[in-house]
């Protein structure tokens, strides 16, 4: 049987000193499969939509900022994350350039700026905490990983890097 993921882009905004990292805190809907937890800014691609493109638009959909410079830092292949099994295909970027102040929210909660030395103590995806550090690391080579979930509980990491 193909693969045949949904495609997604999830970025994670840095603050002009580096220091802090836009995040959204999932809040607004009860239904919401991340509700309570904290994330980066993205979504799925549309059709006709490079991932690049994607990123740009998701950001600022939920944001209001527009992207300047912005890293591919990694891509994850999710078997079985979607609230109903689905599987994703998500491109990591690192956004350090933008233009334009982030709004306080969005349908899906709030935003807000965490420094970075703190977010390993944000309520999250527990697999988050395995790719996180290699989002902000300084090895300019992205990493491509894999992370199985079942059942909304990770059971597998492994990436690789060239």
């Amino acid at each position: 049987m193909p693969y045949t993921p949904i495609i997604g882009t999830l970025g994670y905004v840095l603050s002009p000193d580096r220091e802090r990292v836009l995040m959204i805190h999932r809040n607004a809907r009860k239904d919401d499969h991340h509700l309570g937890k904290y994330n980066g800014l993205g979504g799925k691609l549309e059709p006709n939509e490079d991932v690049a493109a994607g990123m740009r638009r998701e950001i600022r959909e939920e944001s209001g900022i527009e992207c300047v410079s912005m890293q591919l830092r990694g891509t994850i292949s999710w078997p079985g994350f979607g609230k109903h099994g689905e599987d994703w295909l998500g491109f990591i970027f690192l956004i350090d350039g933008f233009e334009g102040e982030p709004h306080e929210g969005n349908h899906e909660g709030t935003l807000e700026w965490v420094p970075r030395a703190r977010l390993m103590e944000l309520p999250m995806w527990e697999g988050d905490r395995h790719f996180l550090p290699l989002v902000f690391d300084d090895d300019p080579r992205p990493f491509h990983g894999v992370m199985p979930y079942t059942n909304g509980r990770m059971q597998s990491w492994a990436f690789s890097r060239f």
